[in-house]
This record gives structure tokens, sequence and C-alpha cells, in this order.
């Protein structure tokens, strides 16, 4: 599947191809921190089918493994783009909220499940509201 996006403020876009079967959620503490969320999602793309473009800025994590990640993100707007090895990398996983089509991308498995917050499995029972609910 194509896919394009970007960040928030429009420095850095994209384009890729990737595999719509292949949609993640990550539960590990280190995508809740990174994210400022839950969790994360996101779906890989190969090297050859992913190009981005923009001045994207890295920081390095080290993982509990002890593996080194890239975080790749706007440096203007803070948005995460994506997260692939710090060296050689062949894989990066895009995150799906930057993507235009991210409606037509829906997760298919569920990684760090040990780390994932409760309520997660019970949003259905949570009040919704279309738009922002003034207080």
């Amino acid at each position: 599947m194509k896919i394009d996006g970007g960040c928030h403020c429009g420095k850095i876009t994209y384009s890729a191809e990737v595999d719509p079967d292949k949609v993640g959620i990550c539960h590990c503490t280190d995508c809740q921190t990174l994210s400022g969320s839950a969790f994360r999602v996101s779906v890989g793309a190969t090297k050859e089918n992913f190009h981005p473009q923009g001045d994207i800025k890295i920081y390095i994590k080290t993982a509990e493994s002890g593996g080194k990640r890239a975080q790749g993100f706007c440096p203007d707007c803070g948005t995460a783009i994506y997260a692939t090895a710090a060296t050689d990398p062949q894989v990066f996983n895009i995150r799906v909220g930057t993507v235009r089509q991210r409606a037509e991308l829906r997760p298919r498995s569920q990684g760090w499940y040990r780390s994932a917050q409760s309520w997660v499995n019970d949003l259905a029972s949570i009040p919704r509201f279309a738009k922002q609910k003034i207080r």
C-alpha cells in the first residue's frame, strides 16, 4: 500500500510502500514515554520503500535489551516520524499517526503487552465527545 505523511508543522514529509497487515501497537514503557501516550502504533517500510524529505533530527535510545534504536522526529514541532536501527537501518517503523491514510492502517498485533495500561481494553466504556469538550 502506498502511503504518505509528515509532521504536524509540515517541515518533514515522506512517502512509503507498506504492508497494511504489518501494523502493530507497542505498549513498552519507552514507547509510552516517547509518545506521551499509553502506546504507539507503527508500520514498517524497508529502506528502499521509505522516502523522507526534510531535516529529520535523530535521538538514539537504548532499549531494555541493550539494543540501540534511532528515533526520527521533526526538530521544529517534535512530531515522531519513525524508529529504526541505530546502525545500518533496513526497516523504518513509521508512526501511523503521521500517515495521511492512517484510517486504513488497523493494528494487527500488540507487542510488549505486559506493560499495557490496564484501561486500554476498556476504552468503549469511557464517555465520548465528537469534538473537544469545554470544561
